[in-house]
């Protein structure tokens, strides 16, 4: 990133939120997420942003911030803290890193939309900034594991770089570095989410140079020269699935540890895709993640790693029908009314899939040509989701793709006959 300059808002976040290498239990104490949240709705619901924080009197503007339950005089004190702001961003910046407050325009749009108000307020990081929003296969597992699961995350990872899948992991000793130092060397691009100590990984010589080659960026949500921290370990795991497209658990250890505990958190609370690999052996945590709700990871070879995940997360799965019945009367409902729209398709009563499903919607915005982006804004889905639904129908001849400049639009010959063919 090399413009280093921070937006208004970001330094007010800052102020309020970081800890700026000290102890966090000094006075005043940053504010946690949390209370940083309840500040921001206080601030929405008085028409300002955090960097009007910057030029108010706090004493007349603020006198009701107790609705937050925050208290006035620690705000006020936390925003006086600009020279320690100016000797941090000084010292950040001379390593090499930058920092993304929430409202930053850089900031990932995936942690925001699948994480709400549980996404970091600050974010730093070093590297090539636009990985953060590039999505990909999340890898995750345990530190101590056999050379066997080792080379099988490698190679997990050495096909995501031929078939242009970024990895995100967590960066720790085991799978996730194995992962991580598996897609680089293969030529492929990674994230990595720290938990500690961003500022020595920096320069770490095995990351360097994909860092300096725009292969690789390393992001904490945590103080860049902050140690080693169980609770801010586990903290970063959500971070690690939102960030992802699709997410693989190599290997966990049921009910105990951080592999197992972000797992359990991504298949009950987010809406990723999570697989565990179930061959050729299995442990006790995956099986029991599996019993939880995660799909079993295809097993190899895989020709066409990407294509293998769509197909398996796009079939519905029968065990949580009960708990969608009202949606799926919904997409039913609203296919009917696509139906009207547009009377020469014919579409089945039952989607078989989530694909099939959302077909009839995607069919009814490309009566006229679009790209990828403004119909994944448009239906308010991912990028990659959309371009994986989108090489279906035009492998199955639904839509035409179109180039110079690239848009997609809908195959009339074929829609006319059937949108859902036998």
């Amino acid at each position: 990133m090399t413009n280093h300059v921070l937006s208004p808002d970001t330094q007010a976040i800052l102020l309020l939120c970081a800890s700026f290498g000290q102890n966090r239990k000094i006075e005043p104490q940053p504010l946690t997420l949390s209370e940083y949240n309840s500040l921001a709705n206080w601030l929405r619901n008085n028409q300002m942003r955090p960097a009007d924080l910057l030029e108010i009197i706090p004493g007349k503007q603020l006198q009701n911030i107790g609705e937050t339950k925050l208290d006035l005089t620690r705000i006020s004190a936390l925003l006086e803290r600009g020279a320690m702001l100016s000797l941090a961003v000084e010292k950040w910046t001379n390593q090499g890193l930058w920092i993304l407050g929430r409202g930053d325009t850089n900031y990932p749009k995936s942690l925001k939309q699948t994480l709400k108000h549980s996404a970091p307020a600050i974010l730093y990081g070093v590297g090539n900034i636009k990985l953060l929003s590039m999505g990909g296969l999340a890898i995750v597992g345990s530190r101590d594991v056999n050379k066997e699961k080792l080379d099988y995350t490698k190679k997990i990872a050495q096909q995501s770089a031929v078939e242009g899948i970024q990895i995100i992991s967590g960066g720790a000793r085991g799978v996730d570095k194995a992962a991580m130092l598996g897609v680089l060397q293969a030529g492929g691009t990674s994230v990595g989410v720290l938990a500690n100590s961003l500022t020595k990984a920096s320069v770490d010589a095995e990351y360097r140079s994909s860092i300096k080659e725009g292969r690789l960026a390393l992001i904490s949500s945590y103080d860049p020269d902050a140690g080693f921290n169980v609770g801010n370990a586990m903290g970063r795991n959500k971070y690690i699935y939102a960030l992802a497209d699709y997410a693989v658990v190599i290997d966990s250890t049921a009910g105990k540890g951080g592999t197992w505990a972000g797992a359990v958190e991504a298949i009950s609370k987010l809406d990723v895709p999570v697989f565990v690999r179930m061959h050729p052996t299995i442990s006790e945590g995956n099986q029991q993640l599996h019993d939880k709700g995660a799909k079993v990871f295809p097993p190899a070879p895989w020709n066409d790693l990407k294509q293998l995940l769509t197909s398996i997360t796009s079939s519905i799965d029968p065990s949580i029908l009960t708990k969608e019945t009202k949606e799926i009367k919904q997409i039913n409902q609203l296919q009917t009314t696509a139906d009207t729209i547009n009377p020469l398709q014919e579409v089945s009563s039952t989607p078989k899939n989530i694909y099939e499903a959302v077909l009839p919607f995607i069919i009814n915005h490309l009566q006229q040509p679009l790209d990828a982006k403004t119909l994944a804004e448009t239906l308010n889905v991912r990028l990659s989701q959309m371009q994986d639904w989108l090489n279906i129908a035009v492998k199955e001849g639904k839509v035409r793709k179109t180039k110079k400049p690239v848009t997609y639009v809908i195959n009339q010959s074929a829609t006319q006959l059937s949108m859902f063919s036998n």
